[in-house]
């Protein structure tokens, strides 16, 4: 069932895409704006193709244990709008902080970056999944299981969910008037993923923005003459812009910090667990200490016009 439920969704959502990127492609040419790269987007899908197989691979196991703590539910759900829309808001909610995981823990941040390294922002960029994600994501649905939802209603609202989150990968729809205060949309989703300090870290809803809101991730996005134009990317390039290098590179720098010999056991843990940026020696800084950093700089210069 769970199966049937995502080809109906890859289904009906297809032409949808394909209509979309079209449209983009279409409007980007006309404006003579270079929105899409061969390369880039060749990788988007690819990634996309990679993290499907690992869904694949994991989907029994996830059924498993997601209905086993189904049966020790002491809820009962009938299939009514009520039902769909309460589904809806806990989906989102979770993966909320399946998100903000992704962010703040380096171990999750080496999963999660792989849908930060383009440095375009248009719809195929919202293809370019995590990986090995699949691997723990459906643990955070434990509680929406034990709530009384089963385990195939979950991953069906997940998958609509997705397809909200791809159509917010755009710079060709500016803002959304009042749909901004309840709703992630594509302004909301270009701080996202700007790599300038004040949006690092910001906005990690997929349908609704108000949990930003709420727990203190939120960030407008700014005009020109406001705050500087958005970056997109990480805020250390790839080297190298290969497959394996876009899926394993923050793996191999965790990798070459924990093979240090100047730090003990706990430092070790810090790069490992700690939030990404973080460094011993200040050599490398957080999103949080970039931000304090940028703060500074623009203090001094209210204060020191000339300078």
């Amino acid at each position: 069932m769970s199966a049937l439920y995502d080809q109906i969704i890859l289904l009906l959502s297809t032409p949808l895409y394909v209509l979309v990127i079209g449209a983009e492609l279409l409007i980007s040419h006309l404006e003579g704006i270079s929105s899409y790269s061969w390369k880039d987007t060749v990788h988007n899908f690819l990634l996309s193709l990679l993290t499907g197989l690992t869904d694949l691979a994991m989907r029994g196991i996830s059924l498993i244990v997601l209905t086993w703590f189904f049966t020790l539910s002491l809820f009962s759900w009938s299939h009514s709008a009520i039902h769909w829309l309460v589904l809806l808001l806990l989906t989102d909610f979770m993966h909320y902080w399946l998100h903000r995981l992704g962010h703040q823990c380096r171990f999750f941040w080496a999963v999660h970056v792989n849908h930060h390294t383009s440095t375009h922002f248009n719809f195929s960029v919202g293809f370019r999944s995590g990986v090995l994600e699949p691997f723990y994501s459906f643990l955070f649905f434990i509680p929406i299981t034990m709530a009384g939802f089963a385990p195939i209603d979950i991953f069906f609202m997940y998958s609509v969910c997705q397809v909200w989150a791809i159509l917010t990968h755009t710079e060709k729809v500016r803002r959304l008037g009042w749909l901004e205060y309840i709703f992630v949309t594509p302004s909301h989703h270009r701080v996202h993923h700007a790599s300038n300090a004040r949006y690092l870290d910001r906005n990690m809803g997929t349908v609704f923005i108000i949990w930003d809101k709420l727990f203190g991730t939120f960030q407008a996005e700014l005009p020109p003459q406001q705050y500087e134009p958005i970056r997109y990317g990480i805020t250390h390039p790839l080297e190298k812009e290969s497959l394996p290098n876009i899926i394993f590179h923050e793996w191999a720098a965790i990798w070459k910090d924990l093979r240090r010999k100047d730090i003990g056991f706990k430092k070790k843990l810090r790069y490992l667990f700690g939030p990404p940026g973080w460094s011993h020696d200040g050599s490398r800084f957080t999103s949080d200490q970039m931000r304090a950093k940028e703060k500074q700089r623009s203090a001094y210069k209210v204060q020191n016009p000339k300078f």
